[in-house]
């Protein structure tokens, strides 16, 4: 099991205005590979990244990190039964990226 403590991006900031800076955490420069994890993992992940309370929702349904690159921004915005707008920054601050990164990463 990974342990995202310990990677260069912390998870979620809040900037003066209110608003919040949501960030992917990074490994060597690069977002990590999900294609290995368990659904510990992919739970861990978000709430490294800020996500404690929606992680529940990846456990509760048993993504683990194949599942997670085969979701769909439908998936994230209706299977997972969280808040609209935490479902809108999962899958386009995270999910996308990490599914782009795979893609790349196995295109290679």
């Amino acid at each position: 099991m990974k342990n995202y403590c310990n990677l260069t991006a912390s998870g979620m900031e809040d900037k003066a205005n209110g608003s919040v800076d949501t960030k992917s955490p990074v490994e060597n420069g690069q977002l990590p590979d999900p294609s290995n994890w368990g659904v510990a993992d992919v739970v861990n992940y978000f709430k490294a990244t800020g996500f404690e309370e929606q992680a529940t929702a990846f456990q509760d349904q048993e993504i683990d990190g194949k599942s997670l690159l085969l979701m769909t921004r439908n998936d994230v915005l209706t299977g997972l039964s969280i808040k609209l707008g935490p479902a809108l920054k999962i899958y386009e601050y995270h999910v996308k990226p990490l599914q782009t990164q795979h893609l790349k990463s196995n295109a290679s």
